[in-house]
């Protein structure tokens, strides 16, 4: 663990003790992080209108729990994730869903009390909330929550009651720092340690926070990492193969679907945020991202794809060290979803003009999509806002709202501020257990790594959660044995995380 953090919990410093957030110095466009000042209009006139497949999509936001106005935050002081301490999180991710859900219905509806209901919730939760904690879980907590809050709050940022520098202050104090420490030295463990969705958590907070912060120097350290990062959450890491058929495999394929789907789920997030302020990451290195989502799309539709046997370093700088081989795709649950599909299938075809038939079919298949609510109790079934349906299925355009003609080239833009809102067109757990196939570690490695768990959270352990995330008919496993979700060796225990 992060030795600067202190004593085994992990805590981090208290909010008021840091620096406040830099004043504004550029100006991205608002609202420009999941969903522009255009792509609401167009939800709310598509509804309105009662096209389809909009009413179905809207029609699963409003019958979720979290999306019923006089929701009530129950905010912390402080958020705990990981084994070792009193577990709060759920409390922030269900508050966050709901602050989020209330916030879109308000654009789509336009009935106030939803606006309000999303504002006193984070309104709540950025007047007490002054640390996370936990064990290396706790960098989970502020990747995944830091963006998702990030996004709920751009949904109402410019109501007159919402405390927006405070909020800014939290994001910019409490969750960003340690997302940016770990890309910095991924919990003082070798760089290799953490497959590649902890990476993406991070880098999807950074960018959120950079943006909703007006803060460049945050957007450009996320957006350089996603090309050049040195962790295998940077593109060519977490998709390191590019095969005959155009299709490149997703590393974590190699780890199990759950984790797998919700690292393509973090790569669109993240580079959605960035098409929305001028930043084409999506065409990156010949998209590479398309290839990659291509090939897991096909896999978990049943598809047979290759994969390169992969062996990753994995320990603490300077203590105990191990080796972890991925040696090919595991097994697939076609059943098994998470509201990610549709972002994707819709920017590649519908924005870009390409052929997606893998993404397409599964968007298919997955619609309407829901959030967070719809797909189990467990954390896993809210690491994504979801409702891809309603928010991001659109009519085929000529040119897209990153600026580039639809089909074109896939140059990347520089990470500079977007235009303004007027000027814009309207457009895990680290897994310390070895494979099957993998060399077995030795006695010295592994008393190191259980002595470290018993210390609250070594740079090793991450999540010793069960991966329960499931589809939305709740089955784990299809009857007769069909599929069960694949951990290498981790121990299985109820509480479900799946990064």
């Amino acid at each position: 663990m992060l030795k600067a953090a202190g004593a085994a919990a992990g805590a981090v410093g208290v909010a008021a003790a840091l620096p406040a957030a830099p004043a504004a110095a550029v100006g991205y466009a608002h609202p420009g992080l999941l969903h522009t000042g255009a792509d609401l209009a167009r939800m709310a006139a598509k509804v309105k209108a009662g096209a389809a497949p909009y009413t179905a999509g809207y029609a699963r936001l409003t019958a979720n729990r979290h999306a019923q106005s006089g929701w009530t935050a129950n905010p912390q002081a402080t958020v705990y994730r990981g084994s070792g301490s009193p577990q709060n999180y759920a409390i922030l991710y269900n508050d966050l869903h709901a602050a989020y859900q209330n916030g879109l219905r308000f654009h789509v509806s336009g009935e106030s009390g939803y606006a309000d209901t999303a504002v006193a919730i984070l309104n709540a939760w950025s007047a007490k909330l002054t640390s996370l904690a936990g064990s290396a879980d706790r960098f989970l907590a502020a990747g995944l929550y830091g963006y998702q809050a990030a996004n709920a709050a751009e949904l109402v940022r410019d109501r007159p009651d919402f405390e927006l520098e405070r909020f800014q202050r939290m994001l910019s104090t409490v969750f960003s720092p340690l997302s940016e420490s770990f890309l910095t030295d991924h919990n003082n463990a070798v760089v290799t340690n953490y497959w590649p969705n902890w990476d993406l958590t991070a880098m999807a907070c950074v960018l959120a926070t950079g943006i909703f912060c007006d803060d460049g120097a945050k957007v450009e350290q996320a957006v350089e990492y996603f090309k050049n990062g040195s962790g295998l959450g940077a593109v060519k890491k977490a998709i390191p193969v590019v095969h005959d058929d155009g299709l490149a495999e997703w590393l974590e394929a190699g780890r199990d679907q759950g984790h797998a789907l919700l690292g393509v789920g973090l790569m669109g997030t993240f580079c959605e945020m960035a098409w929305n302020q001028g930043i084409d990451l999506y065409g990156h290195d010949d998209s590479r991202f398309l290839k990659g989502a291509q090939y897991v799309a096909k896999w978990s539709l049943g598809g047979e794809v290759g994969y390169t046997a992969n062996t990753r370093a994995k320990g603490a700088v300077g203590g105990w060290s191990g080796r972890e081989t991925a040696s090919d795709a595991a097994a697939v649950d076609p059943a098994m979803t998470r509201p990610i599909w549709a972002m994707i299938a819709n920017h590649y075809t519908k924005r870009r003009g390409l052929s997606a038939s893998y993404l397409t079919r599964i968007a298919a298949k997955a619609a309407p999509e829901g959030g967070g609510g719809d797909y189990g109790p467990n954390s896993g079934g809210y690491d994504q806002l979801g409702f891809g349906t309603l928010a991001f299925t659109r009519d085929r355009a000529t040119t897209d709202a990153g600026g580039s003609v639809a089909g074109g080239s896939s140059a990347t833009s520089s990470p500079s501020p977007a235009r303004s809102s007027a000027q814009r067109p309207s457009s895990s757990g680290a897994g310390v257990a070895a494979s099957g196939g993998s060399a077995a570690p030795s006695a010295s490695t592994a008393a190191g790594a259980e002595a470290a768990a018993k210390n609250g959270g070594l740079a090793s352990t991450g999540s010793t959660d069960l991966v329960a995330w499931t589809a939305a008919t709740g089955l784990t496993a299809l009857a007769g044995g069909l599929l069960l979700l694949r951990r290498r060796g981790q121990r299985e225990r109820a509480g479900g995380d799946a990064e």
